[in-house]
């Protein structure tokens, strides 16, 4: 018999603006347990080193994270002219160096290689997987192996500043898989002065903004309180980019128990993915066919 899980029941997502050091996953951890909740996860890894909004989903809300994972995100971030490294950002060693510093109509107009659909090769040190092992191991003991190029939709990537001669700073707005390491690597590879990462903020995903995020300090604060839960956002924000139709009774224990249920008539169109409500709150993510929706994600709320 399997054991039962410990914590509360709580569905939800709480905004973390994660600061620099921590892993992602150390994050989730911190508010499963200042929440005490049975069940997290995260919407899109960032590295140790990068700050910025971490959208952390509870409960039931955790079926909804595919959703945020492949919504558009936005990132600032400064570039470090002149050096590559081995990591594609400052945590790595140095591994060729070069005087050439392009002018900033130079850096502009090369920003249009990378926008739109591009392929992109993700760093050798990222959690990819090459012949079932995570590339950043294999790249810790020293194997060589290359990392095959990916589809990558970049809506816009802009400059921003250039404070000086060595460093450029842009914002990106891109799809599921983006590497912003690779976007430095690759500019200046280009520009052919070489580049790497030095600072980087993911400034908003999906509907989470940053700005509108707890710090880590502010989770300890109100750990294990009523306090901390007020900042719960429900799971219907999860569901934000997808339409809404609103079921029947009916058609709402239907869902619940995984069938097709009745919706009432709306503007979204049949083979449409949407999700249903009643009373508000979500029921199910499904198919939308002829006047009812064939679930595919079934909530418990």
């Amino acid at each position: 018999m399997a054991r039962k899980r410990k914590g509360r029941d709580i569905s939800g997502w709480l905004v973390v603006d994660k600061p620099a050091g921590l892993t992602s996953t150390a994050v989730v951890n911190k508010v499963r347990w200042a929440l005490d909740a049975k069940k997290a996860g995260h919407a899109g890894t960032l590295d140790p080193e990068a700050t910025g909004v971490l959208a952390v989903a509870l409960g039931e809300a955790t079926k909804t994270v595919p959703f945020i994972t492949d919504a558009l995100k936005a990132y600032r971030f400064t570039v470090r002219l002149g050096q590559a490294t081995n990591t594609d950002d400052a945590e790595g060693e140095v591994i060729a160096t070069s005087d050439a510093r392009p002018s900033d109509d130079q850096i502009k107009a090369a920003l249009g290689q990378f926008v739109g659909d591009i392929m992109q090769v993700p760093p050798k040190f990222s959690a990819v997987k090459i012949d079932g092992q995570r590339a950043y191991k294999l790249a810790r003991d020293g194997e060589e192996f290359e990392v095959e190029a990916r589809p990558l939709w970049v809506e816009e990537l802009v400059m921003t500043d250039r404070p000086n001669a060595d460093h450029v700073e842009l914002e990106m707005t891109c799809g599921k898989g983006g590497y912003v390491r690779s976007i430095a690597r690759d500019l200046g590879a280009v520009l052919g002065c070489h580049g790497h990462v030095v600072r980087l903020r993911r400034i908003w995903s999906g509907p989470f903004d940053a700005e509108d995020g707890l710090g880590i300090e502010q989770i300890d604060e109100m750990a294990k309180t009523p306090d901390l839960d007020q900042y719960l956002l429900p799971l219907e924000k999860g569901l934000a980019d997808l339409p809404e139709v609103k079921c029947t009774p009916e058609g709402a224990a239907k869902l619940r128990n995984g069938n097709p249920g009745i919706v009432l008539p709306s503007d979204v169109e049949y083979g449409d993915e949407c999700w249903a409500s009643f009373d508000g709150k979500a029921v199910a993510v499904g198919i939308y066919k002829a006047g009812e929706l064939h679930p595919s994600r079934v909530f418990n709320q």
